[in-house]
């Protein structure tokens, strides 16, 4: 009986040194959790864009906006030809979920017309970096090399307003605009009103950033020439809608020389196609 009691506290010390130790390898494992922030920022994973994939360029833009941007389609009388006009002509991409986007070109009496509808989908590789943050960071080195001049109050007006109040067609032509407005006023009533309105049109329709169009936009307008032929004029569009940013730039060159692309009436047709995209991508 005594042997057994003594092997009873035997065990006893055993369970208690256990028990110590256990207790110790606790203890320990919750000073190494102090500071659990710093084990979660490492695994923190950024939040994707909410586009995960492109839509079909050359199908996202419709005959009846196609008629507008490009009038020589309606008058194209083959029926296949039309139908391949409308078509267009998918660029060369190596990544469809990434980059996609189609070309248009149709001539017509009047003028040739081209349109290029782009769609980049931006993936950040960064966990630190979101989807959209990169697709941010994109889109301000586009509109950086776009060299947009400073804005005006003039460049704050709303397309209506512009609309409404624009007489001039090209912001080129806005100082000989002026000049025929104020050679056309009689002596007996001088006013600065057609000159100022000319002035103002041709501001509001300058190169500048847009609003209400996807979460940010810009607006180019630039007109060349070279040597001898028409003038063309290029209006660019470029709006980012979380990961996503779209391109459309339209070009007109008139047949005949001399002749100057109404900006207006480019500006108004290209914003109207960027605004039904963003459309198209939040539906």
């Amino acid at each position: 009986m005594q042997r057994k009691a003594y092997v009873t506290g035997t065990a006893a010390l055993l369970v208690a040194l256990l028990a110590g130790c256990t207790s110790g390898a606790t203890d320990s494992g919750t000073t190494d959790d102090a500071n659990p922030g710093e084990a979660g920022s490492a695994t923190a994973v950024a939040q994707p864009g909410r586009y995960r994939t492109l839509p079909e360029p050359c199908g996202a833009v419709g005959h009846d906006t196609l008629d507008s941007l490009l009038p020589g389609i309606q008058q194209i009388t083959d029926p296949e030809q039309r139908e391949a006009a409308y078509a267009g002509d998918a660029t060369l991409t190596y990544d469809t979920d990434r980059k996609v986007g189609c070309r248009w070109k149709v001539e017509s009496a009047d003028a040739t017309d081209h349109l290029l509808v782009d769609f980049e989908r931006v993936v950040s590789y960064d966990n630190a970096v979101s989807d959209d943050s990169q697709a941010q960071t994109i889109f301000a080195t586009k509109e950086a090399a776009a060299d947009l001049p400073e804005p005006s109050a003039s460049t704050t007006a709303t397309p209506s307003e512009s609309s409404s109040a624009s007489t001039d067609p090209s912001p080129s032509s806005s100082s000989s605009a002026s000049s025929a407005s104020s050679s056309s006023s009689s002596p007996s009533s001088p006013s600065s009103t057609p000159s100022a309105t000319s002035s103002s049109s041709a501001a509001a329709l300058q190169p500048r950033v847009l609003s209400g169009l996807g979460d940010e936009a810009f607006l180019d307008d630039a007109l060349n020439s070279s040597g001898s032929t028409a003038q063309q004029r290029t209006v660019t569009v470029v709006f980012r809608t979380s990961n996503v940013i779209v391109t459309v730039e339209y070009a007109e060159q008139p047949a005949t020389v001399g002749v100057v692309p109404d900006s207006q009436k480019m500006q108004d047709r290209a914003r109207k196609l960027a605004a039904r995209l963003a459309d198209s991508l939040n539906g």
